[in-house]
């Protein structure tokens, strides 16, 4: 498995992880090994967001770009550009299909195949704060600086539903079956019931949120502008338990299960990355399986992990995003920078390094950056000379 994590000073790190061969009877003690395997500046900004799916991690910037990082070959696949505003979220559906939120007021569904845009839709009329997947692949939340979440039939793309929510959230999240949502307004999170579509309860943080994950269909961790995670049950409202993750504010966390473990995954502006294994019992504490101190204000974090058998699509479920395929099949122009960068080694690093070609389709690039990515192009001539 693969961490990755933006930060502040524009760079992408990677950590390959080792897990340790799990000793009998000493389950708790198991410490598992991450070593440095990447680290890559491709964006001339600050990273804002990170998707992982089966083969690719996907970033967002305050550049306005999003890049494309194939993790089984290693290499930097390409840039798309057709946002004008900072990327705020990315989310995948499966091995098909990227969305994207912006600045602009925009959500992209993007086929994670071709790369090419297949629908772009004015979602708010502020900023695209945040955006969710309904776990069927039908349906999309969205909150943005209008003050609206927004309910997004991804089958016909178009809006289903708008509900005036009185202050702006920068948070949405479904559950993992899909019954539940949570919207986070500042240091308040309300829970929805699909069924209703009316808030259940409000569970309260000591200070802002920064991020959220649920572990399970009833429990939501939550991290905020401090030092600590708290793991709370949406259904009692009750905060099940909290530990000390990091020595600053916990700026993002993410969560995953592979046999034998269920992982919960913290990046802080204290530079370290922690990897956690959580208890059966969520008002037990988890216990640290590792960490790695990348010297940088960490922003955004995922986890790539090599199913292996994995290259193969799966199949959808009913309904879903990739058995509509002629639905939502309309493509916007092409705003892709294509490019193929290779990953080269360096003692225990490797960086992304190479030469990008030029735009191969459309005509959407600003002159901002266009001249941006024609500055990049004679920085690595000069280099190569």
């Amino acid at each position: 498995m693969e961490l990755v994590a933006g930060s502040y000073e524009q760079v992408l790190f990677g950590f390959t992880v080792h897990p340790e061969p799990q000793a009998s009877g000493d389950k708790e003690q198991q410490q598992w090994t991450p070593v440095a395997d990447f680290t890559h500046h491709a964006h001339t900004a600050s990273l804002s967001a990170v998707a992982v799916n089966s083969r690719f991690v996907v970033t967002g910037s305050k550049d306005e770009t999003i890049h494309i990082y194939d993790m089984k070959k290693k290499i930097e696949h390409g840039a798309l550009v057709h946002h004008n505003g900072t990327i705020t979220c990315l989310k995948f559906y499966g091995s098909r299909h990227l969305i994207s939120g912006a600045e602009d007021g925009l959500i992209c569904v993007w086929d994670a195949k071709k790369w090419e845009c297949l629908k772009s839709i004015r979602a708010h009329k502020g900023h695209v704060t945040f955006l969710s997947i309904h776990p069927s692949g039908k349906l999309a939340l969205s909150v943005g600086t209008d003050k609206t979440l927004r309910t997004w039939n991804l089958v016909e793309g178009r809006s289903a539903f708008i509900k005036n929510i009185k202050q702006n959230a920068h948070i949405v999240e479904w559950s993992p079956r899909g019954e539940k949502y949570v919207v986070v307004i500042l240091n308040k999170i309300d829970v929805y019931q699909l069924d209703t579509a009316s808030i259940s309860g409000t569970i309260k943080n000591e200070k802002r949120i920064s991020s959220v994950t649920f572990l399970s269909d009833s429990v939501l961790a939550v991290a905020g502008d401090e030092e600590v995670v708290r793991f709370f049950d949406c259904d009692s409202l009750v905060c099940l338990c909290e530990f000390k993750a990091h020595e600053n504010r916990v700026k993002d966390i993410f969560s995953f299960e592979i046999p034998e473990h269920h992982v919960l995954v913290t990046a802080s502006s204290d530079g370290f990355i922690k990897m956690w294994k959580l208890k059966q019992d969520k008002k037990d504490p988890p216990s640290l399986l590792c960490g790695v101190n990348t010297d940088a204000r960490l922003t955004c974090l995922g986890v790539w992990l090599d199913r292996g058998t994995d290259t193969k699509e799966r199949p959808p479920p009913a309904a879903g995003p990739s058995s509509e395929q002629s639905e939502i099949s309309k493509k916007d122009s092409g705003d892709v920078v294509q490019q193929e960068d290779t990953l080269k080694p360096n003692s225990k690093k490797c960086v992304l390094s190479g030469d990008s070609n030029k735009p191969v389709k459309g005509n959407s690039l600003s002159a901002r950056k266009r001249k941006m990515v024609e500055m990049q192009e004679k920085k690595k001539r000069k280099k190569k000379i």
